[in-house]
């Protein structure tokens, strides 16, 4: 998968807040099932287990089978590309605001 393909795969994990806040709860926690993750939530296990495919698809998330159960983990180096790819676009603003700036002074 390429650079480009990883960003916009973390992009789109992250456009839905169930998401995002899957990923706020395994930031929390580290570790958890999805049990773990659906308790509190208007959903139920089955969708939770889909958003967690998505997040996975990202590799926003990894996750492991412990005895009968599977457990979920953050993976924030996922956020790598899309985090790159911010950097880059604010570096760019800020040149441009530079030049802007000496161009009324």
């Amino acid at each position: 998968m390429t650079a480009d393909a990883r960003a916009d795969a973390v992009f789109t994990a992250l456009s839905d807040p169930t998401r995002r806040g899957l990923i706020e709860t395994l930031s929390r926690r580290g570790r958890e099932s999805v049990t773990g993750l659906a308790a509190g939530l208007p959903i139920s296990r089955q969708a939770v287990a889909k958003h967690l495919a998505a997040l996975r698809a990202a590799e926003l998330v990894s996750s492991e089978r412990v005895g009968r159960t599977t457990v979920y983990e953050l993976q924030p180096a996922g956020l790598a590309e899309a985090t790159r790819w911010i950097a880059t676009v604010g570096a760019e603003w800020d040149e441009r605001l530079a030049a802007l700036r000496g161009s009324l002074g």
